[in-house]
């Protein structure tokens, strides 16, 4: 029986992590106040970074503000977009746009206040983000931050956008 128990463990988790290879369908506003579908993400065939964070993550702003310091020459030299996905709370939520405003932020921003884009993407504890392949397919992800964590992150961009393998 245990046998039983574990190799179905085995083949759910299989399948779980094969579900997880592209995005999920969930519908998301925007901070203009349009509701879009993770679906229609996308960024001409070149890479996209989703970023899990929240107003209250220390280590969440501090990665977004880091990356934004170097992101314009991101875009210039990979043609990669970031997608910053706010989990705060539907109480929380109006906080969203003067607190992106204040920084200069040039992410698009999605509000996900009841976590259903946070679940369907297994993510735990954030700072979560995921770096999405040309077509959509989920290529490296790394949850948390600690400083020089976004060389990381733009050292896979660039081999992601040279058609290589990313580093795990």
């Amino acid at each position: 029986m245990k046998k039983l128990f574990f190799s179905l463990l085995f083949v759910g988790t299989v399948s779980l992590a094969s579900a997880q290879a592209t995005l999920p369908s969930v519908d998301l506003q925007n901070l203009e106040g349009s509701v879009v579908n993770t679906n229609e993400w996308e960024n001409d065939g070149k890479p996209m970074i989703i970023s899990f964070w929240a107003t209250w993550c220390k280590p969440c702003v501090t990665e977004l503000s880091a990356i934004h310091d170097e992101y314009i020459d991101w875009v210039d030299e990979t043609g990669v977009k970031l997608i910053a996905v706010s989990i705060d709370d539907t109480r929380n939520s109006m906080r969203v746009a003067p607190f992106v405003n204040g920084r200069g932020w040039e992410y698009e921003i999605y509000l996900d206040p009841n976590a259903d884009f946070k679940r369907a993407m297994n993510v735990g504890n954030i700072p979560h983000t995921f770096l999405v392949d040309g077509k959509g397919n989920v290529a490296w992800q790394h949850s948390g931050y600690a400083p020089g964590d976004e060389a990381d992150l733009y050292d896979n961009v660039v081999r992601l956008t040279n058609g290589e393998d990313v580093a795990h």
